[in-house]
C-alpha cells in the first residue's frame, strides 16, 4: 500500500465533503433557493443539472443515460491510470492531482447514478447533479464596439458548480501548469567507448 495512502485519503476527503454538502443542500433547500455568503460575490444557489460540469447539458433521456455510462467508464479509466502512476512512482504532485480528478468524477457519478433513486424522482443512471457554488464576481455590459455581444450584459463567473467540479478543475489546471515538472524527460546515461559516447 506504500504510495497509495495520501491519494486515497485525498479521494475520501473530497468525496465526503462533496456528498455532505450536496446532501445538506438537497435536504434543506428548495430548488432555486439561494443565500449570500459574501455579499454578491459568493452565493449558495441550489440548482441541478442533467449534464456535465458547470451545468452543461447533454440532451434527452438517452443522452442522460449515455453520459452517466460514459462517466462510469471514464472514472474506471482514471482509476486505472492513477494506479499506474502510483505503481511506477510518478511525480507525487501529478499523482495527487489525478486523485483530485478521480474524486471529482466519482462524486458526480454518485449523483448521476443514485440520486434519482435515492430521492425518488428517476431511476438508476438518471439522477441530476446537485450544484450550489455561485461566484458572480463581475457584472457589466459589453462595449458597443464588440461584434455580436455589443451592449449585451455579461457576468463572470456565471456557472454554478459543486466541490466535485472544483476538484476536477483544480487537478486539470495544476497538471497543465506544472506539466514541465511532472513530465521531465529522463536523462539517458552515456558511456564513453573509444573516445565516443553511446546511449545505454
Amino acid at each position: 500500500m506504500k504510495g497509495y495512502t495520501k491519494p486515497i485519503l485525498l479521494i475520501i476527503l473530497v468525496l465526503i465533503a462533496d456528498q455532505v454538502l450536496k446532501t445538506w443542500i438537497k435536504t434543506n433547500m428548495f430548488l432555486g433557493q439561494e443565500f449570500k455568503i459574501f455579499g454578491n460575490w459568493f452565493i449558495i444557489h441550489f440548482t441541478e443539472n442533467n449534464g456535465m460540469a458547470f451545468g452543461l447539458e447533454f440532451g434527452g433521456e438517452f443522452g442522460k443515460l449515455a453520459l452517466s455510462l460514459f462517466r462510469v467508464v471514464a472514472v474506471a479509466g482514471i482509476g486505472y491510470g492513477l494506479h499506474h502512476l502510483i505503481k511506477h512512482k510518478y511525480h507525487r504532485g501529478l499523482i495527487l492531482n489525478v486523485a483530485l480528478i478521480f474524486a471529482g468524477a466519482l462524486g458526480n457519478i454518485i449523483d448521476s447514478v443514485f440520486y434519482g433513486s435515492i430521492y425518488k424522482y428517476a431511476g438508476l443512471f438518471h439522477g441530476r447533479v446537485v450544484d450550489m457554488l455561485y461566484f458572480p464576481l463581475i457584472n457589466g455590459t459589453f462595449p458597443s464596439w464588440i461584434p455580436v455581444w455589443g451592449n449585451e450584459p455579461f457576468e463572470f463567473f456565471r456557472p454554478v458548480f459543486n466541490l466535485a467540479d472544483a476538484a476536477i478543475s483544480i487537478g486539470v489546471i495544476s497538471i497543465l501548469f506544472f506539466q514541465k515538472t511532472y513530465f521531465k524527460d529522463e536523462v539517458i546515461d552515456e558511456v564513453p567507448i573509444n573516445n565516443e559516447t553511446v546511449e545505454e
